[in-house]
């Protein structure tokens, strides 16, 4: 798919600007970005899911057919079967009134009329095997309400696999999971792109869910991307100080302990008041005059393969690591540096719960973001929250 000069506007909400890129097949594109950057309006207006007060320009070229000047009934024959979405909150995905097992066939029922109503189960039940649903063959009749959050979310990626998509698109389907349940909700789209062979665009704010999946990043602020290339190039050689100052917001495992984490300051514009010239530039501490003269356009800074970034300061960036390149937010900082009541060393009261929640979340984003998590054999049991009861 081929998505160029994208533009979306919902009156005077300039909400996506010019977003450009291209998805090939099998590979995974990770959308990361502050929330209101853009990330699933982008996704909404490809799939032909946006209001009709929405005005929608550019192009967006799947296998030569012009997506964006469809009709609905030719959108229709697209989604779910060529193109899947998999939502964040598989509840509002659900009909809460229709057994699971009813609602995958029924995918099938509209996009593989030739398939009969005992082959449409057997896939259905195929589909509950693979995602990793404990006992599918008793679970296939359950309605949704008897399902764990994580069960429930894993049911919609069965529904997106259901017809062998040729492109899957996950809108932060992790987000209203439990850190414990995450990992193997991914493993299960994992398993879906793997079992269907489909290109995958996964939208988050988790850049360690990033790191573990995707091949490609895609970096959106203030509706328009701002950096883009492998994810080794994005994340290990970052050009644009945005996507520093994202990186350098996370715990980090390979570091001392003492190193403070550094927050970018601020929060993103608003798109209908958007600063002069570099949207960022409110925030940037590489900030110069010349930064509000115009907004930079996205250029190439790596001859080796395409990276591309938004930022007149690239150059000042080039031969640093992230580790380096964060110094200008000043994570060159650490506890050793701060008054003894503020030194990580110091007892300062902190109930225990919040201590192992904090360590719990650094050591998910530590296991999120290695390949192992990709290489490891899906364990189709180890989520079973619910007992394999779901009550």
């Amino acid at each position: 798919m081929d998505v160029a000069d994208l533009h979306v506007r919902f009156g005077s909400v300039h909400a996506v600007r010019g977003v450009s890129y291209q998805l090939r097949r099998g590979e995974t594109l990770g959308i990361v970005g502050e929330s209101g950057s853009g990330k699933s309006v982008t996704s909404l207006a490809v799939m032909g899911l946006l209001p009709k007060t929405a005005m929608v320009t550019g192009q967006a070229r799947f296998r030569g057919v012009e997506l964006l000047e469809g009709s609905d009934k030719d959108m229709s024959a697209v989604r779910g079967k060529r193109i899947a979405m998999i939502f964040q909150d598989p509840m509002t995905s659900l009909d809460p009134v229709y057994k699971v097992g009813a609602q995958i066939t029924e995918t099938l029922k509209v996009h593989s009329p030739q398939l009969s109503h005992a082959q449409r189960r057997a896939r259905a039940l195929e589909l509950l095997n693979i995602v990793g649903i404990p006992n599918a063959e008793q679970r296939i009749d359950n309605y949704p309400h008897e399902f764990s959050g994580g069960m429930r979310q894993r049911v919609v990626i069965a529904i997106a696999m259901a017809n062998d998509p040729d492109i899957i698109i996950a809108d932060e389907p992790t987000t209203a999971l439990d850190v414990t349940v995450q990992a193997t909700v991914l493993e299960a789209i994992k398993a879906a792109q793997h079992e269907t062979g489909a290109a995958l665009i996964l939208i988050t704010h988790d850049l360690g869910v990033i790191a573990g999946m995707a091949d490609r990043v895609l970096v959106m602020y203030a509706g328009r991307a701002v950096e883009i290339g492998s994810v080794d190039d994005v994340f290990y050689r970052p050009r644009m100080p945005y996507t520093v100052g994202l990186l350098n917001s996370l715990p980090r495992m390979d570091t001392d302990d003492k190193l403070r984490l550094t927050p970018i300051k601020g929060s993103p514009p608003s798109l209908q008041h958007l600063p002069p010239g570099c949207p960022f530039s409110p925030r940037c501490p590489m900030y110069t005059v010349e930064c509000s003269a115009a907004e930079p356009p996205l250029i190439e800074v790596d001859g080796h393969q395409p990276h591309l970034a938004a930022c007149i300061h690239t150059d000042e960036l080039r031969g640093q690591d992230r580790y380096e390149a964060g110094q200008v937010f000043g994570t060159d900082s650490s506890d050793a540096d701060l008054p003894a009541e503020l030194s990580a060393e110091a007892d300062t009261g902190e109930p225990e719960a919040d201590i192992e929640a904090r360590d719990a979340e650094r050591r998910r984003l530590e296991h999120l973001g290695t390949p192992s998590l990709m290489k490891a054999p899906f364990d189709p049991g180890r989520d079973r929250e619910d007992g394999g009861t779901g009550r």
